[in-house]
């Protein structure tokens, strides 16, 4: 009996040693602890919103203290605004052309890297009450035309796409970024507008995409950069890091952009 009850006390010691000695959850195994905390500001072309919307969203579920804000509009005058000033911690931009504006002025920290490309699509109301098949109904005095301004990056590519293709349009509206294009279209204001790509799939129904082979003359390399004058530089860093990883570049592809 007593040696009965003496193995029964060894088995109780070894299970009580095995017990205090199990591994903690695997979940909290070597995961460091999330040290950055604070705001990080992007300044991103327009046609950016709904991906890098989309982006923060996945980044902040991995860095929960870090609060990402945008500042969303044509290339050209965030980049100006940059110039100027501006707090910024990131800008990612439409063309190289534009963030060249940046980093000549010394406001990039750092060589910018080029992380996605974008063609342009003409984009119609869904009835396409304009009867348009292509660049050379742009022509036609009688449609409601609708680019971006020269000075932003897709009207710099839709000039581009009209001299490839011969065509002169007669343009009603110039906007200040693409997003202003495609309201008008999505309003049933004008009959055909130049928009990118990633635009006319984010619109959904809104609108009815119509694809032309100058599009392949133009096609627009987005670069992003960390800025000079970042407040917030590690998280900054991160969100950078995020956008060129995997998952971001996922995010990117599915809404149609292309590989750099």
């Amino acid at each position: 009996m007593r040696r009965a009850l003496a193995a029964a006390a060894v088995v109780g010691m070894l299970l009580a040693g095995c017990s205090a000695q199990s591994p903690a959850p695997a979940s909290t195994v070597g995961a460091p602890a999330d040290t950055l905390r604070g705001t990080v500001t992007v300044a991103a072309a327009a046609s950016l919103t709904e991906t890098f919307t989309a982006i923060a969203a996945a980044f902040s579920r991995d860095h929960p203290n870090v609060r990402v804000v945008f500042n969303f509009g044509g290339s050209s005058g965030l980049a100006a605004q940059i110039v100027q000033g501006a707090p910024v911690d990131v800008f990612a931009a439409a063309s190289s052309g534009t963030m060249k504006t940046v980093s000549d002025a010394s406001r990039t920290d750092g060589n910018p890297t080029d992380f996605v490309t974008n063609t342009l699509e003409i984009a119609v109301p869904p009835t396409n009450p304009g009867a348009v098949t292509g660049l050379t109904d742009f022509a036609r005095p009688q449609l409601a035309i609708a680019l971006c301004a020269a000075a932003v990056p897709c009207g710099t590519a839709a000039a581009r796409v009209f001299a490839a293709a011969g065509v002169v349009p007669s343009v009603d509206s110039y906007e200040q970024d693409v997003k202003g294009v495609l309201t008008k279209v999505e309003l049933g204001e004008i009959d055909a507008g130049l928009v990118y790509k990633t635009d006319v799939i984010a619109a959904g129904s809104r609108v009815k995409g119509i694809e032309f082979p100058e599009a392949s003359t133009a096609v627009g390399s987005y670069p992003i950069a960390l800025l000079r004058a970042s407040a917030n530089k590690d998280a900054a860093r991160a969100f950078i890091d995020f956008v060129l990883s995997p998952r971001g570049f996922k995010i990117l592809t599915d809404a149609g952009f292309g590989a750099p």
